[in-house]
């Protein structure tokens, strides 16, 4: 729950390629508009010689900063280096990855002159800090806790990842929910009047940039239950991009003698952004062009695609969609005719082939496109957290009831090398399930218990989640010392794993989060106390900005003065030329000190005052002059005007 004082609590969809914003506020939702007016937020961060930026800064200067420009992180996070994804995703991305300690990805970038090695939490981190300062600057509070989104089928790892993201950011995350049911809460709401009193079987449809889930839900006055699960963390638009970038690199190929731009992180990009943007014109149009100037080599490229050819390079894609919405129905035992609606959530839903194909799978059925595509999964995060936030006496969440389940089954090694499985994946959550083993050779004193997810048979095909020992069985026969394993899922779909050792008066228990792969505590410390002195070197940063801002506004404000003819009249000839000196020698130290500390700049304020000051307060002025008077005033205004409106005092 939300402590005191420490504002509302916010909803973030922390998307692959976007994120939003939302709160709970004047009994309903807002999704909260970034410093550019947008509602969704690029998820990019970049790296450059002088400074941090992240979202829609980070991503205009993509084309010129590739290498040193980090997205995908979602991709990233809570994976290994050796998942065949990451090695895949290698290979597309302009920044560098590299083998970290315990087989974590690092990100390698080039910051302030010096090389940085970054986790995905960390980028994470910065543009869930982004959405944080975002909803404080909408709010006009500081904002501390938060429910963040993840994909439904993010595994242990994954979501422990995300939750590490937030400490990171400074947040105290509330809860961990799923997308699909945050945009069946988006849907629900929307819907209310309708589903009063009557039982409806939703089905969510979430292809956004980089994942994509499917989610059987159940809502009842209310009540919403999830009745099963499916998806791909490795599936969305950026995958369709990925195809039109490939066959964009072979066409340029064929054009112009065998010349390959894959190697070329800048022509790249500029291919990719320009893809991205055909990707979205082809959802409403029948055909696009693609013109670059200059892409490689001096050459220009301009090509045509069409929505058949889009359509082809991606039809694989398209039918694991549909495959992942076939099986989400098997594990839930419906039929297809038994689904009252089909939401549409994320922005790769708007593919009309996509749209297609799903119609197709449920009889021509009319899809539901009634709730915001990009904004569904922010509304039903904030939803929640006004439910925990403290938020409840509003009546129309105050009722709401989330039953979530596992997307893999839970089990541990066990002889025979197979996994025994203790929670089934469709198990709703919390939950908690033990079951007793023995021991399997003779005065056995130590078990190791490997704890994996998955639903193959044997452990080894698998993904292990972590391991722990358990201490002190006391000795004897094999298959005599009982051992009680204990899986305890929460509500946010971590698992926490215990072991007991059950026998005559002798008792020993040990109890683990599954860490394999995570940070450790003091690595999240060390990277909350790297966040936090970035903050202090982005705000130092904006201090010299809006310091040199202030002198050059300055400096210009005064030589406007001067151009002008009746001021000439009133200045003494001498005061003229020191001021017009000053001036000149202000613009020429601009020029050459462009990256001069606050202090500098302000020093050089100070000059130029002590110059112009004695000037307009009237010490030189020509006797006499009524003009002046006036005049010298607003001179005075309007440098006032300039320093007040940048913050100087």
């Amino acid at each position: 729950m939300a402590g005191k004082g420490e504002g509302p609590a916010i909803g973030i969809d922390l998307g692959t390629t976007y994120s939003c914003v939302a709160v709970w506020q004047h009994d309903r939702v807002e999704i909260i508009p970034n410093d550019q007016g947008n509602r969704t937020t690029p998820s990019y961060v970049a790296f450059t010689d002088t400074e941090r930026l992240i979202g829609e800064a980070a991503k205009n200067q993509v084309a010129m900063n590739p290498v040193n420009t980090v997205f995908d992180a979602k991709r990233l996070i809570g994976r290994k280096f050796s998942d065949p994804c990451v090695q895949t995703d290698m290979n597309l991305w302009p920044f560098k990855v590299i083998l970290g300690p315990r087989n974590k990805p690092m990100i390698v970038v080039s910051y302030n002159g010096e090389e940085k090695q970054f986790a995905a939490e960390e980028i994470s981190s910065m543009v869930l800090t982004k959405m944080k300062e975002i909803a404080e600057a909408y709010l006009g509070s500081t904002v501390k806790n938060a429910v963040i989104t993840v994909p439904a089928y993010f595994n242990d790892s994954q979501r422990q990842a995300t939750r590490d993201a937030g400490l990171i950011a400074g947040l105290n995350v509330l809860r961990i929910i799923v997308e699909p049911t945050a945009a069946a809460i988006a849907y629900g709401l929307e819907r209310i009047s309708n589903i009063k009193g009557n039982k409806k079987n939703v089905l969510i449809f979430d292809l956004g940039g980089g994942t994509f889930d499917v989610s059987l839900v159940n809502i009842e006055e209310g009540f919403f239950e999830v009745k099963a699960i499916s998806g791909d963390t490795h599936l969305g638009g950026e995958d369709f991009d990925n195809r039109l970038v490939n066959h964009f690199v072979q066409e340029f190929k064929r054009k112009h003698n065998n010349k390959d731009i894959s190697g070329n992180p800048r022509a790249l990009r500029r291919l990719r952004t320009a893809c991205e943007r055909a990707k979205r014109t082809l959802s409403s149009a029948a055909q696009t062009s693609i013109e670059i100037d200059a892409l490689f080599e001096g050459i220009d490229f301009q090509s045509t695609i069409t929505g058949p050819r889009f359509e082809e390079l991606n039809m694989d894609l398209f039918k694991k969609c549909i495959e992942a919405v076939e099986n989400c129905l098997r594990d839930a035992k419906m039929d297809k005719s038994n689904v009252h609606d089909v939401v549409l959530v994320g922005g790769s839903t708007r593919i009309p082939k996509v749209q297609q194909l799903l119609q197709e799978l449920f009889n021509g059925k009319e899809l539901c496109k009634s709730i915001n595509q990009d904004e569904a999964i922010a509304y039903g995060a904030a939803v929640q957290a006004a439910i925990l936030g403290g938020g409840i006496g509003n009546e129309k969440i105050r009722d709401l009831v989330l039953e979530d389940v596992t997307p893999l089954s839970l089990g541990v090694h066990s002889m025979g090398k197979v996994m025994t499985v203790l929670i089934p994946r469709n198990t709703p959550i919390p939950t908690k399930k033990e079951r007793v083993f023995n021991t399997t050779v003779d005065d056995q004193t130590i078990a190791e218990i490997l704890v994996y997810e998955g639903e193959r048979a044997r452990s080894k095909d698998n993904n292990l989640l972590g391991s722990f020992d358990l201490c002190d069985i006391p000795p004897g026969p094999k298959g005599v010392a009982r051992i009680n394993i204990c899986f305890d899922i929460d509500a946010n779909g971590i698992l926490n794993a215990s072991a007991e050792v059950k026998s005559t008066g002798q008792k020993s228990k040990i109890t683990t989060t599954c860490n394999k792969g995570r940070l450790a505590k003091e690595e999240i410390e060390r990277m909350i106390e790297a966040a936090e002195r970035y903050k202090f070197q982005d705000e130092q940063y904006r201090k010299k900005v809006k310091a040199k801002i202030a002198l050059e506004n300055y400096t210009y404000s005064i030589r406007n003065r001067l151009n002008d003819n009746k001021v000439n009249a009133g200045l003494h000839p001498a005061d003229k030329k020191k001021t017009e000196d000053a001036i000149e020698h202000s613009l020429e130290w601009l020029q050459r000190n462009h990256l001069a500390e606050a202090n500098e700049f302000e020093d050089k304020m100070k000059e130029l005052e002590n110059i112009w000051n004695p000037i307009v307060v009237g010490k030189h002025r020509p006797g006499g002059d009524v003009g002046w008077g006036r005049m010298k005033g607003y001179i005075v205004r309007n440098c006032n005007r300039y320093k007040l409106k940048l913050g100087m005092t």
